[in-house]
């Protein structure tokens, strides 16, 4: 599978047509994604990250936060790695829609366990879901830096609704 697109390449970027995606699963959907037969959201760019792998329940992103992302003491804010752990964990449970269904985080519980320093390097961060309701799923996930090491983790619980509500 490619990647979505990301800082550097070219745009397709943009919201997801939701007359064609109302036909696809969510792992349909992802996979269209990663061809680029569908755009990728434009926080992509801004956050400096992209969705490498999608399979049903499981999701990956990897991102390299700069010095455009960090907070008043120099590391990468937490913003950043909320955001990279909410898009992991509520696409995780995205790839487990049946067509016509869509997603939104609920809730996101984030815990970092030590400070990620812009120039780091690559981060990697995936999203398994843990759960599956009729209207509610949960996922889990990880998010290490280009040695393994843990920087934080995290849960997200995810509403699941009709794309017409």
């Amino acid at each position: 599978m490619n990647e979505t697109q990301t800082a550097g390449s070219s745009p397709n970027l943009g919201a997801l047509p939701r007359d064609r995606i109302a036909r696809m699963t969510g792992v349909e959907i992802f996979e269209e994604m990663l061809a680029g037969r569908l755009p990728a959201p434009p926080i992509m760019v801004t956050m400096e990250m992209g969705l490498r792998e999608a399979e049903r329940g499981r999701a990956v992103f990897t991102g390299t936060p700069s010095a455009a992302h960090m907070n008043p003491q120099g590391t990468v804010h937490g913003g950043w790695i909320s955001t990279i752990l909410d898009s992991a964990l509520t696409c995780a449970i995205h790839t487990d829609l049946e067509a016509g269904e869509l997603c939104t985080t609920t809730s996101l519980t984030v815990n970092m366990v030590r400070p990620l320093m812009p120039g780091a390097g690559e981060v990697r961060c995936e999203g398994r879901m843990v759960h599956r309701g009729r209207r509610l799923a949960t996922a889990e996930g990880s998010l290490v830096d280009a040695n393994g090491k843990l920087i934080a983790h995290g849960t997200a619980n995810c509403m699941i609704f009709g794309i017409g509500q």
